[in-house]
């Protein structure tokens, strides 16, 4: 399989590299923006409240339930649309001490609508609840991309650890700032796909990387660009291929998978399509412009005293 899909001849895959990194920074920047006006639709799992599931045999309109509910005196409710036209979620801030009757005038409310509406899941989830998750979920991305900085200018070298964070932050940020602009709903398996994407990101970033070292290595001429194309051309076959199948089950749990993991399969679809690309374009094209050379991936010769002196025995 990896014969078949291997390039014969080495790909420029830098040769745009400008043009493609401009378009990152400016998907960045979007990015940002949408974080910092339009937020994130955090789910119940951070912001805590009530929700309820209901379940109708008939399609139904979010703006019918919605207006039943108010009626009843529920207010700040938002309902959705629960993966079929049929089923339907309603979300409602946390109000202390006003749980359970809330549930019964949403319960109310959407029987009103049909009697024989099921009321198939109610969850309660405490403020404070949600403010630590979001607190832990937050420093455990900054985290595990620290120690991924550390590791990688260890093994390798600090330019090169540089681009791969570079990369790293890039698909995270790009990943929130498509939830935060379409205003999708990121609940605790949303932050556990950004997590894996970060996982991701790094192992393909690592496969280029050691690439790299090994050809500065073995190729006496060349430019830094020339090399680089090289390595990526020989690690393309590899990267179709472990890319190709993730993206297979991938998509199938983003269509058949549910409304429960619609979010997680999402923001994988996202981040696996932005960590193939940023491990060329970014981490790899960001390591270039840090200046890094043939020099700098050499081993270092460690001299032993006495070396230069002829030895004693016969």
């Amino acid at each position: 399989m990896f014969e078949l899909l291997k390039l014969n001849k080495t790909v420029d895959f830098l040769k745009h590299a400008r043009v493609i990194s401009m378009i990152s920074l400016l998907l960045m920047a979007a990015s940002v923006a949408s974080l910092a006006t339009r937020g994130i639709n955090w789910g119940l799992d951070f912001t805590g409240g009530t929700v309820v599931e209901i379940v109708y045999s008939e399609a139904k309109d979010t703006s019918e339930l919605r207006k039943a509910v108010e009626a009843q005196g529920v207010e700040g409710v938002i309902v959705q649309h629960f993966g079929a036209a049929t089923d339907l979620i309603v979300r409602v801030p946390p109000k202390a001490g006003k749980g359970n009757e809330m549930v019964s005038r949403i319960e109310s409310a959407a029987r009103s609508l049909e009697s024989d509406a099921v009321i198939k899941r109610v969850e309660f989830v405490g403020p404070q609840v949600g403010k630590e998750l979001a607190e832990q979920g937050g420093l455990a991305v900054l985290t595990a991309i620290i120690c991924i900085l550390a590791y990688v200018a260890f093994r390798f070298e600090w330019r090169l650890a540089l681009g791969a964070v570079a990369a790293l932050v890039h698909d995270v940020i790009v990943t929130l700032g498509v939830f935060s602009f379409f205003f999708l709903e990121f609940d605790l398996t949303v932050l556990a796909a950004v997590l894996a994407v970060v996982g991701y990101s790094l192992n393909d970033t690592i496969v280029v990387f050691d690439r790299v070292r090994e050809n500065f290595r073995k190729m006496r001429k060349g430019t830094p660009e020339h090399v680089v194309n090289t390595s990526v051309t020989q690690t393309m076959s590899r990267t179709i291929i472990t890319t190709g199948t993730t993206l297979f089950v991938v998509i199938a749990l983003f269509v058949q998978g549910g409304s429960m993991i619609h979010g997680f399969a999402t923001a994988l679809l996202l981040g696996i399509g932005f960590g193939t690309f940023s491990s060329i374009y970014v981490a790899s094209y960001a390591s270039i412009k840090l200046g890094l050379t043939r020099e700098h991936m050499m081993p270092v010769v460690v001299e032993k005293e006495g070396a230069d002196q002829e030895s004693l025995l016969p």
